[in-house]
């Protein structure tokens, strides 16, 4: 649901007295056939959308045509973040750094941003082999986990905080945490290209993905 594509799709279907046909979503949400086909099929395979098919025409024998597929409102109780959260992840790194700062004596911000460094480093470890530019395998990865990229001119913008409740209450600890799990994901991925800048605009994540050859200063150390 982090794929802004599919979720517009989804409540779109959900949003509709009936079961929908992939034109009527596609045309509704702007997209080519062909993409949200695939889109409503992944909705399907994981339960958030069911399945009929029947003659939208209301005719019945020969000449009437295949039945078309339709998408519903699946019927299993499911429950959606929009846009997506992910305090699960911000509690692992919280909670491994206040760990790491009772045991070696460091301070908790200290812990914090090398916890969350090498959190995205495994993040990064973890994704399928991704082909591509640096610009486009750092979005797929962010992608996975709620940040909502959006690519331009070689930067990689993050139109969602996945801890945004956090970072309106503790805003200078989460930013930097933020900044650190980004910082990770491109040193995990080995993108020289680019590096993590904070740089807070209304509506966006308050850390950005910038090309070096238009970030001034140097790159964050990785903890």
């Amino acid at each position: 649901m982090a794929e802004p594509a599919r979720r517009a799709l989804y409540l779109f279907v959900i949003g509709q007295p009936d079961a929908v046909s992939r034109e009527q979503a596609a045309s509704a949400c702007d997209l080519p056939l062909h993409t949200a086909k695939f889109h409503l099929d992944r909705l399907v395979d994981e339960g958030l959308l069911d399945v009929e098919f029947r003659r939208l025409t209301g005719r019945t024998g020969p000449g009437a045509g295949r039945p078309s597929k339709l998408y519903r409102r699946s019927e299993r109780q499911v429950t959606v973040s929009l846009p997506e959260r992910r305090y699960d992840l911000a509690g692992d790194i919280l909670a491994e750094a206040i760990d790491r700062s009772a045991r070696e004596g460091v301070s908790v911000r200290h812990a914090v941003a090398e916890v969350a460094a090498i959190r995205g480093q495994q993040l990064a470890t973890a994704a399928d082999e991704l082909d591509g530019s640096d610009v486009e395998r750092t979005a797929e990865v962010l992608s996975r986990h709620g940040y909502e990229p959006r690519t331009g001119g070689g930067d990689v913008c993050l139109a969602n905080c996945p801890f945004d409740r956090l970072a309106r209450e503790h805003t200078e600890l989460v930013c930097a945490m933020n900044l650190s799990l980004v910082t990770g994901v491109l040193d995990g991925l080995g993108c020289d290209s680019l590096e993590a800048v904070l740089e807070p605009e209304p509506g966006l994540c308050c850390v950005k993905a910038r090309s070096r050859d238009r970030s001034p200063g140097p790159r964050p150390a990785s903890p």
